[in-house]
């Protein structure tokens, strides 16, 4: 059985088969930001080359203590969650236009929606899911005579929640790639 570590100076460390010579130590770098899919429920809406807004905010309300001249009191507020905006190439699907139009003319559909972070094998890792999505802003693609760029669309879409799953989630999923990837056999976990 391996248990992977955290160094903060190289990422995650996970030692295979024992120490020593006979063992194996793997460094497990990040994934890469580039590797990523969109699924929104009931939608066909291609390929997206850009997804931002995978953020939450918490306010804080400020109390200064009479007295008290070394720090200010911070209490949670409201969660904020930031519109998420995802970009694709100008395509005859009409997925999200369409869900955009219904909502400009008033047939609202709050949809649910998936992150996906991908390995190498285009296999999910970690993924966000958020809820009761709704299209508020669809930008169409700036046309310039002189450039030979791609013709690109944007949403964006407010949202009541993101969820992930749990670090140990994401660790068993790890493990599973990094012993798919050596052919090892049996579990880490």
């Amino acid at each position: 059985m391996a248990f992977p570590t955290i160094n903060p100076n190289i990422g995650l460390s996970v030692q295979v088969g024992g120490t020593g010579a006979a063992g194996l130590d793997l460094r497990v770098d990040p994934y890469l930001s580039c590797n990523f899919r969109v699924e929104i429920e009931g939608l066909l809406v291609g390929g997206f080359s850009n997804c931002s807004g995978l953020q939450v905010e918490v306010e804080t309300h400020e109390y200064r203590e009479g007295g008290n001249n070394d720090y200010v009191h911070r209490f949670a507020g409201r969660t904020n969650y930031p519109p998420l905006v995802f970009k694709h190439g100008l395509s005859p699907i009409d997925g999200l236009w369409d869900w955009h139009q219904d909502t400009v003319n008033r047939r609202v559909k709050r949809r649910n929606g998936t992150i996906y972070l991908l390995n190498q094998q285009r296999a999910p890792l970690i993924w966000w899911d958020f809820i009761d999505g709704l299209p508020l802003k669809w930008s169409g693609p700036e046309f310039r005579a002189d450039s030979g760029a791609i013709a690109f669309e944007s949403l964006e879409i407010v949202h009541r929640g993101l969820s992930r799953p749990r670090l140990a989630t994401a660790i068993k999923g790890i493990a599973s790639e990094v012993r798919a990837s050596l052919n090892l056999g049996g579990s880490f976990f």
